[in-house]
């Protein structure tokens, strides 16, 4: 079982970036990307301090299509996983509550300003 710990900082301008620990040595730790079992070149390290990396994964778009993508960094040596992201895009997403209720909150912003024209148009001076 791998000693390293891989964290996520963030995601921004098309690049995963995370924090490395336990990792002995002055060495670069051998992490691999993949896709869909395929190495996804492009993955950097940057030691920081003894025993700490900062890793910075750019996200090539040409993996990025419709349903599920996911990513998975391992150590290389022990194949252990330590961390994985996936996107969520298109079609198969039309039935995803995060976008039923998106249209949900649409629909009633709809509503409210129908109903608030409504008022305004109907109401009795006095």
């Amino acid at each position: 079982m791998s000693d390293l710990t891989l964290t996520k900082t963030r995601i921004t301008g098309g690049v995963w970036n995370g924090i490395l620990t336990g990792a002995a040595g002055d060495t670069s730790p051998r992490l691999v990307l993949t896709h869909r079992g395929e190495v996804v070149p492009g993955l950097k390290t940057t030691r920081i301090d003894d025993g700490t990396w900062s890793v910075d994964v750019p996200i090539p778009a040409d993996h990025l299509a419709d349903g599920v993508q996911t990513f998975i960094i391992t150590d290389s040596e022990t194949e252990a996983k330590l961390t994985s992201f996936a996107f969520l895009a298109g079609e198969a997403l039309s039935e995803d509550i995060r976008a039923e209720m998106d249209l949900l909150r649409e629909e009633l912003d709809m509503l409210k300003r129908a109903f608030r024209r409504h008022c305004l148009e109907t109401a009795v001076e006095e």
